[in-house]
């Protein structure tokens, strides 16, 4: 159990990885896109490479900034119920949020399959086959799945969840 563990926090922390170099291919696109203008020159493609990139760092990032206490979440409630209710809740909202997560990864991995099977390509210069950009929603949709059923194994089996917020609390100073 231990190597499974291990395996899902490596890819929580890689896909978090791609992500931020996600958001630097955007900034050295849209430096790239500015430095081309200024020579005159045509940097065709740029705009939907940095639209592509901005949807697969934000793919990418959802387990991630599960884990790490980034998501948006209700917890003023949670925290004013006792343990019993508080733990029926956490299954209730993992549970929910797991079974919308694999259903969006389902619908969207046969979103990719089409896409793939009609040789549908963008309608920008670059012309690039939309399966490939599209892969990562389906990658990004299953492992936060993934990272939302493991944090529901882990409410039931150990009796709370492994979200830990690393972000400092600057209130009060």
């Amino acid at each position: 159990m231990t190597a499974i563990r291990k395996l899902l926090d490596f890819l929580y922390a890689l896909a978090g990885v791609l992500a931020a170099l996600c958001l630097i291919a955007i900034l050295s696109l849209i430096v790239a896109q500015m430095v081309a203008r200024w020579t005159g020159e045509i940097f065709p493609g740029a705009p939907n490479y940095a639209g592509y990139a901005m949807a697969a760092a934000s793919f990418l990032a959802f387990a991630n900034a599960l884990n790490r206490g980034a998501h948006i979440r209700v917890s003023i409630l949670l925290n004013a119920v006792p343990a019993g209710p508080k733990r029926l809740l956490e299954i209730w909202c993992f549970g929910l949020a797991a079974a919308i997560a694999w259903y969006f990864t389902y619908y969207a991995y046969w979103f990719v399959y089409w896409s793939w099977k009609f040789k549908e390509v963008s309608q920008g210069q670059d012309a690039i086959h939309l399966w490939i950009p599209q892969s990562v929603m389906v990658f990004g949709g299953g492992l936060l799945a993934l990272a939302l059923t493991d944090n529901l194994l882990h409410v039931l089996f150990k009796g709370d969840h492994r979200i830990v917020r690393d972000t400092v609390d600057t209130h009060g100073e």
